[in-house]
C-alpha cells in the first residue's frame, strides 16, 4: 500500500508485455496506413489506364465508322462511274482517288488507336498484378493487430508470436508486390 492509501500493484512484466503489443501495434498502423495508400493509389492508377484503353478504343471505333463510311462512298462512286456513260466517266476519277487516299490516312489513325488501347490495357494489367498481394498483406496486417489486442487482453504471449509471423508474412507479401509492379 502506498502512503496515501491506494493499492500499487507492480507488474513488471505485464507492463512490458502491454508496452511491446502497443508498439507492435502502432507500427502496424502505420505500416498499414501506408499499404494502403500504395493500394488506393495503384488501383487508381489501374482506373486511369482502364479508361485510357476505353477513350482509345472508342477513338478507334469511331475511325473504323469513319473508314466505312468513306468505303462506301468509294464503292458507290466506282458504281456510278461504271453506270454512267463513257463520256462522264472521268469526272469520277478524282473523287475515287480523293477516297482512297482518306480510306488510307484513317486506317493508319484507327491502328493508331487501337495499338494505344492495347498499351493502356496492357498497362492497367501489369499495375493491377500485385492488387492481391498487397491486400492479402493488409489482411494478415490486421489479423496481426487482432491478435496483439487479444495478447494484451489475455496475456498469453504466444499469441504476439504468431501476430509477429501474420506481419512478418504480411510485409513480405508487401515488398513482392511492390517489387513486381
Amino acid at each position: 500500500m502506498s502512503d496515501s492509501g491506494i493499492h500499487v500493484h507492480e507488474h513488471h512484466g505485464n507492463d512490458r508485455l502491454s508496452q511491446w503489443v502497443a508498439l507492435f501495434t502502432a507500427i502496424l498502423a502505420a505500416l498499414g496506413a501506408v499499404l494502403s495508400y500504395q493500394g488506393s493509389h495503384l488501383m487508381n492508377e489501374v482506373l486511369l489506364q482502364k479508361n485510357e484503353a476505353v477513350l482509345m478504343k472508342a477513338h478507334a471505333t469511331d475511325q473504323w465508322n469513319y473508314y466505312q463510311a468513306v468505303s462506301t462512298k468509294l464503292h458507290l462512286t466506282e458504281m456510278a462511274k461504271v453506270l454512267s456513260p463513257a463520256d462522264k466517266q472521268a469526272g469520277f476519277d478524282a473523287s475515287i482517288a480523293k477516297y482512297k487516299t482518306q480510306k488510307t490516312a484513317i486506317k493508319v489513325d484507327a491502328e493508331k488507336f487501337e495499338t494505344a488501347s492495347t498499351h493502356a490495357n496492357d498497362e492497367a494489367a501489369r499495375l493491377d498484378a500485385p492488387h492481391e498481394l498487397l491486400a492479402f498483406a493488409m489482411i494478415l496486417f490486421q489479423i496481426a493487430v487482432a491478435l496483439a489486442s487479444v495478447t494484451a487482453l489475455t496475456q498469453r504471449v504466444w499469441l504476439m508470436g504468431v501476430a509477429g509471423v501474420c506481419a512478418v508474412v504480411g510485409i513480405a507479401l508487401w515488398g513482392y508486390g511492390v517489387l513486381i509492379v
